[in-house]
């Protein structure tokens, strides 16, 4: 771990002109202990104009940041900048590629990629489509659910960002494992509908606005169930659904709990896993999350309730954020020696309802 310094962090993104890679742009231009240096593309190959990333997104004018170009990325201009810390918000391929590089080279690399995030050779490329070229980065990169890997962060010099889907279901799922409440002969049953930025900003049929519309897809192949059943400690049948909003994810998690648990006793164990989790919250019985909570926040939302053995837990997370961006972020912090909550804004004021009034 780094200690804290009066110097600021300065770190790139590759990736900006993608929604997770302007988010992280947002964010990390508001950062009190940040410097952006360079902002690159997903590719080697220039971005018609080298457009600024204000051009792609209008939000980030005026941020500090709205002027800086979207480059091509070099590997040895990035090295050559100085770098604290590279966020890597790339194809699974580029990530792969370029890793091995930037971690020799003495930067803390945060990928929001899924090229490190599993530790088996056989399961990413069942899932991934091309074999593992660094093994030995497989097994040196920390998972970066900060909520229960925070220690390793801390000296990681390789973190893979756990992917939107997964940071949903484990934070709903790992509390009960770890505290051995659950059946762990029954699979998990994770349903869970994400907004259409979750595809990425590439043009496909499925993300036309005359297109959308709420639906399975990858139905016992999304590749996000091995990362579920890893780091999550559980068999999973997970089925994924793309929802007509831009933003935001909502699962739902059925889960056996061994005999005579009680839903008191499984809200004890999410109470006392995250009590000092800034970042999640365990609502009161009776009350569920929503999108519109945590859009655009780095929280999790949580609820649940017991029916005989059965116990169904909702959460809700910015797939942008949580599920992206902000957990890098997050990741960041913690590696660096910050507060995780630094950089992070608070919640935009709510329209008062009548019966706030």
């Amino acid at each position: 771990m780094l200690d804290l310094r009066p110097s600021k962090i300065r770190v790139a993104i590759v990736g900006a002109s993608g929604y997770a890679g302007a988010e992280l742009v947002a964010i990390l231009a508001a950062h009190p202990w940040v410097e952006v240096v360079a902002l690159y593309g997903s590719s080697r190959k220039a971005e018609e104009g080298a457009p600024t990333v204000a051009d792609l997104f209008p939000r980030l004018e005026g941020l500090g940041v709205g002027e800086l170009r979207i480059e091509p990325f070099d590997a040895a201009a990035a090295i050559a900048a100085g770098l604290d810390a590279i966020f890597l918000a790339t194809p699974h391929e580029l990530s792969h590629e370029v890793a091995r590089t930037l971690v020799d080279a003495g930067i803390v690399v945060l990928d929001l990629s899924a090229a490190f995030r599993l530790s088996d050779r056989e399961t990413f490329a069942k899932n991934y489509g091309f074999e593992h070229a660094h093994p030995e980065l497989l097994s040196e990169a920390v998972y970066g659910l900060a909520e229960f890997n925070a220690q390793r962060i801390r000296s990681a010099r390789l973190i893979a960002v756990p992917g939107c889907y997964p940071t949903a279901a484990i934070l709903a799922i790992r509390p009960l494992v770890e505290s051995r409440l659950v059946d762990a002969a029954r699979p998990a049953i994770v349903d869970a509908v994400s907004g259409v930025s979750g595809a990425g900003r590439k043009a496909e049929v499925r993300s036309l606005f005359c297109e959308v519309s709420m639906q399975a897809y990858g139905v016992f192949r999304h590749r996000h169930r091995p990362e579920i059943v890893e780091h999550a400690g559980l068999p999973t049948i997970f089925t994924p659904h793309l929802g007509a909003y831009d933003r935001g994810i909502l699962a739902t998690v059925h889960l056996e709990l061994k005999p005579g648990v009680s839903e008191s006793a499984a809200r004890i164990a999410f109470e006392s896993c995250y009590a000092e989790r800034a970042f999640v919250r365990i609502l009161k019985p009776g009350r569920w999350p929503s999108i519109a909570a945590v859009e655009r926040t780095n929280h999790c939302d949580i609820g649940i309730a017991v029916e005989g053995s059965h116990i169904i837990i909702e959460s809700a997370i910015d797939n942008l954020v949580k599920g992206a961006a902000g957990q890098a972020v997050q990741c960041m912090n913690i590696r660096f020696g910050l507060d995780e909550t630094v950089g992070f804004l608070p919640a935009p004021s709510v329209v008062a309802t009548g019966d706030e009034a």
